[in-house]
């Protein structure tokens, strides 16, 4: 097993991401730069959080014409297990390999803090070892992470089991008062139909260490390692 993390101007949380997966799966980690084309024979590719390209335009627009993006979506769309998180969500809407769209936030403020997300089900590759209806708690930094769709899609999204998290409070539960950007459906993650393409907009690589009193993101990172053969 061999993890890539795309690395974009702009990009602050690549590190963060290599770390967590090192630390959690012992497995090979790569930085893929953005002008590249070569996926360096990765498994699994994850795009990470931050700014790419100073977000102009909307978030994540221009780091789709990359192209390195040119090889992550040929990846995802032979089957290849692409993640985004945060601006890598973004970036993966933007790209068409997942549904919806990230909008601005309800408050138009840019949010951080520790915020809890439960698990729609455990059918998706990083959610394979987290119970459902449980309470995680993984922080967010974003300005525009209000998830939306059309009914349609909404729909689909349901239907499909193709919603991976949704915001909660600290019991579970799902409310309009623990939505942080005002998500439709309260969704923070979603996948795509086949599954291997995944996107949230929480940051379970900075709930990884026991040093800063948050291990609820180490579950994610282990997952992965659940359905694929290394």
């Amino acid at each position: 097993m061999k993890f890539g993390v795309v690395v974009f101007p702009g990009s602050n949380c690549d590190q963060d991401v290599i770390d967590a997966l090192q630390h959690t799966t012992q497995k090979e980690v790569v930085r893929l730069w953005h002008k590249d084309h070569d996926l360096q024979n990765c498994d699994f590719i994850v795009l990470p959080g931050g700014f790419s390209y100073g977000d102009y335009l909307r978030s994540g627009a221009i780091a789709r014409f990359s192209p390195i993006m040119q090889e992550v979506v040929k990846f995802a769309n032979s089957g290849g297990y692409v993640w985004g998180i945060c601006n890598g969500f973004q970036i993966l809407t933007e790209a068409g390999l997942l549904p919806g769209a990230l909008l601005r936030n309800t408050s138009q403020q840019f949010i951080c803090q520790n915020v809890y997300i439960t698990p729609e089900n455990n059918e998706a590759l990083p959610t394979a070892l987290l119970e459902p209806g449980k309470a995680y708690k993984i922080p967010i930094a974003h300005g525009e992470g209000r998830f939306h769709a059309d009914a349609d899609t909404l729909k689909q999204l349901e239907d499909n089991g193709q919603i991976m998290f949704r915001y909660c409070d600290a019991n579970g539960e799902v409310n309009e008062y623990c939505n942080c950007n005002g998500s439709l459906l309260n969704i923070a993650g979603v996948s795509n139909k086949n599954k291997n393409v995944f996107g949230m907009m929480p940051h379970p690589e900075r709930a990884v260490d026991a040093d800063l009193n948050n291990t609820d993101g180490r579950l994610l990172f282990e997952s992965l390692l659940q359905s694929v053969q290394a």
